[in-house]
């Protein structure tokens, strides 16, 4: 198993742990467990440094349909002596971020909000999608933070984490000139039972490749965040009525559209987690081939 999926698979140990063991929102106080966390349950969370922590992060999860809020209720660092707590607009996982620079609609130095600089004049940072991370270092013991996170509702979501190996989503661009990406932290297999690009039409054109066309699906497979660097496995550039179905045994599935802003585009699609036996049966082919070299 891929070191990435195993550093993943231990930060959804650690979120559904922390799910089912706390009911509350945001009435109770809750504590960050540790210099790396996940979280996705609503709350006012706190962190003490028992000992310098110089390296840390908290991953910030919601639905499908969410964006993130997270508000600076109080902060007790030494901005001076070299703390910080930056809040990003999207993850960074080992270098990787999601979205990528391709689909996220701000700069990249416009999605860093650093508690430093702006933190008294903007005590609250929304994300663009349903994730966000906060980074955070503190050298003295004793140093702290409190913050409050809650989910809002997304009308469109465009960019999306998935929280599970299994379940379905559509995906609407409403004529907005914009790259949308659902990625699935895990090997799945792809059902498409929908693709609408508006006007567009063109089978001849998706057969020979979807280069060049304004508005298509692609799905994608690899073993890191960036869509950039991930293989193609299929595009699509021509409405149907599905199904169309494709197994990708990689870290990271990701259904791709991009879209004009000409049409109205939608894509539903269902997704489900591959089995041992199947993940086995599919060793040695060129897309397992492909995954592993990532």
């Amino acid at each position: 198993m891929a070191l990435f999926k195993v550093w993943f698979s231990s930060l959804i140990a650690t979120m559904y742990i922390f799910w089912v063991s706390t009911f509350s929102c945001l009435d109770l106080p809750l504590f960050l467990s540790g210099c790396l966390d996940m979280v996705a349950v609503e709350g006012q969370f706190t962190f003490t440094a028992e000992r310098p922590q110089l390296n840390c992060a908290v991953f910030f999860i919601g639905e499908p349909s969410d964006i993130i809020s997270i508000e600076y209720n109080s902060v007790n660092i030494d901005c001076r002596g070299g703390d910080f707590i930056k809040v990003f607009d999207g993850w960074v996982m080992k270098g990787e971020k999601f979205p990528s620079t391709q689909d996220h609609p701000l700069p990249l130095y416009e999605r860093y909000s650093d508690y430093c600089e702006t933190g008294v004049t903007r005590p609250i940072v929304r994300s663009s999608q349903n994730v966000a991370m906060l980074f955070f270092r503190l050298h003295q013991s004793g140093s702290s933070f409190t913050v409050t996170f809650r989910k809002l509702i997304n009308p469109f979501p465009c960019n999306v984490v998935s929280q599970t190996p299994e379940g379905s989503f559509t995906m609407i661009i409403p004529q907005q000139h914009r790259n949308c990406s659902f990625s699935i932290i895990y090997p799945v297999e792809i059902q498409i039972g929908e693709l609408s690009l508006g006007q567009h039409n063109d089978l001849k054109r998706s057969i020979l490749g979807c280069a060049g066309s304004g508005d298509f699906v692609e799905l994608l497979g690899g073993n890191g965040m960036d869509t950039s660097k991930m293989f193609p496995m299929a595009d699509l550039c021509y409405s149907f009525n599905g199904p169309a179905q494709m197994k990708v045994g990689c870290d990271n599935t990701v259904v791709r559209m991009v879209s004009s802003g000409k049409f109205v585009n939608r894509v539903s699609f269902q997704y489900r987690l591959l089995g041992h036996q199947e993940l086995q049966q599919m060793k040695g082919n060129s897309v397992e081939d492909v995954c592993l070299r990532a």
